[in-house]
């Protein structure tokens, strides 16, 4: 064969095939740029989070709110033009607050007792301080312990404040824990840029702090909030008792009175330092509540889907704006896109503002459960529910080496902030869909700098919103889902 003929051939070859990639990298440029443009021109997002956050506010699973919320999600998936919308029965926990809770620092000065009130919130999932909502009794401390009525409302506790920074110095001082208020003074590693890190390290005290400390007789417990802010907003989430300890009241405690508890107890006249502490939370009986599910229709592999979607519930402070109302409307505005510029998925995209994700997992978990009965090919579960700020990456839980091979998505995405994709697992409730049906899962990650600032505390509110950010990441995720769609993973 001639070696110039052949030379040649190779060389049109390479041309070819690499206008063939070129073309269809600027096909995609372009489509997207068509999905940035609806959003950022028209989009809906904004609009959606504001009539979720004003009109229903905190919907806690089993509240009303949650109930008014589940008829929003329906409307809002309606009105982006889903082809179909249902409702997927769940059963979901239902826990009260019970009123407002209250704390106060005492301390005999002078022979005259002074106090500091402090700004706490109940734990979800928790015991109040009244021993009629306490399922598994009294943890029986001391005399000082006991419950005093409190004009009507529930009883609190009167104990002395036993201050520990991690689990190490309780079990060293375990002793000394019997009939006392365990308070947990462990902040967030400032080392930590990714804000999700220190999350990660703190938030084992806030689960797992009252049974650990209801193993060595303490009467209730106090938690530092999960943030690093600077206000004293106290910052509410779940605990998880143990089955074989008793259930002990929990609340978590502002930052500034988590400072001034430490001063107080590091002063030389902290021997006869006390807590009152009150809270009215208690559990109730499980009850319906449903996700709420919009698609598009699959033209080619309509029993093939991809899933993005939020969590519905939010805790009861504030409106739950970024935790997660963000990520709800973010999802919707993917649907809303995809339909605005007429495109035509390959495979079925099914949005899911999924139910009880704060205070138990019911709702991913019903979700996939009911994908494996149905034996559904999943190809995708992504979520939102980190803020919505600042698009940066994508987490996908592909090996490494498959990640690799997507570089050329990054390029697609990068003009609107996302310029990595990671390896890594996705939200709460998309996770259950890999080992149930095997999908990828993964979820959008925003700038997390200030996410912690208003996460599950009374800051959650629209106003700490940004509209110009919202909007970015639903661009990212709607870029990601039509990627996916069209190539597969």
């Amino acid at each position: 064969m001639d070696r110039k003929w052949l030379a040649a051939s190779l060389l049109l070859f390479f041309l070819v095939i690499g206008g063939v990639g070129f073309a269809q990298n600027a096909a995609d440029s372009v489509l997207i740029r068509r999905l940035a443009d609806t959003i950022l021109t028209d989009s809906k997002a904004y609009t959606n989070l504001r009539q979720l956050t004003k009109t229903v506010g905190a919907r806690l699973s089993g509240s009303p709110g949650f109930y008014k919320a589940e008829v929003w999600g329906q409307q809002a998936l309606q009105d982006a033009q889903a082809d179909r919308v249902w409702m997927q029965e769940c059963m979901v926990p239902h826990w009260v607050r019970g009123g407002k809770d209250s704390a106060a620092l005492l301390w005999s000065a002078g022979g005259r007792v002074s106090q500091i009130g402090l700004d706490i919130l109940a734990l979800g999932n928790s015991v109040g301080t009244d021993p009629k909502w306490q399922g598994r009794g009294d943890a029986g401390g001391s005399a000082m312990g006991a419950r005093m009525s409190a004009g009507g409302e529930a009883k609190g506790i009167l104990a002395p404040v036993m201050m520990v920074r991690n689990f190490d110095e309780l079990e060293k001082r375990k002793d000394e824990v019997r009939g006392k208020i365990v308070f947990y003074n462990y902040p967030f590693n400032p080392l930590f840029v990714e804000t999700f890190q220190a999350y990660s390290d703190a938030v084992r005290y806030r689960g797992a702090g009252a049974s650990r400390a209801a193993k060595y007789g303490a009467v209730g417990v106090l938690v530092r909030s999960m943030s690093s802010s600077v206000d004293n907003n106290p910052h509410t989430g779940s605990l998880n008792y143990s089955d074989t300890m008793n259930r002990i009241p929990a609340a978590a405690v502002g930052l500034r009175d988590a400072d001034r508890i430490a001063a107080a107890l590091e002063h030389p006249t902290a021997s006869d330092l006390t807590i009152y502490l009150r809270t009215g939370a208690h559990m109730l009986p499980d009850t319906l509540a449903h996700n709420v599910i919009g698609e598009l229709k699959g033209s080619e592999f309509p029993d093939q889907y991809i899933t993005v979607g939020g969590h519905l519930d939010s805790w009861d402070p504030a409106e739950g704006a970024q935790d997660d109302g963000a990520g709800l409307v973010q999802s919707i505005e993917v649907l809303r896109a995809l339909k605005a510029i007429g495109y035509k998925p390959r495979h079925t995209i099914r949005v899911v503002l999924f139910a009880n994700e704060e205070n138990g997992g019911r709702g991913g978990r019903k979700y996939a459960e009911t994908a494996k009965a149905n034996h559904e090919t999943h190809l995708l579960g992504l979520e939102s529910d980190n803020g919505g700020f600042t698009p940066r990456a994508f987490t996908l839980s592909l090996p490494e080496e498959k990640l690799a091979g997507l570089k050329g998505w990054v390029s697609l995405l990068k003009p609107y902030g996302v310029y990595e994709l990671i390896h890594g697992g996705g939200g709460s409730d998309v996770n259950p869909l890999g080992p149930q049906v095997g999908a990828v899962v993964g979820e959008l990650r925003p700038d997390s700098q200030r996410y912690f600032d208003y996460h599950h505390s009374r800051a959650d509110v629209l106003e700490n919103v940004n509209k110009r950010e919202l909007e970015l990441g639903a661009v990212n995720m709607a870029a990601l889902v039509y990627l996916v769609d069209k190539y597969g993973l």
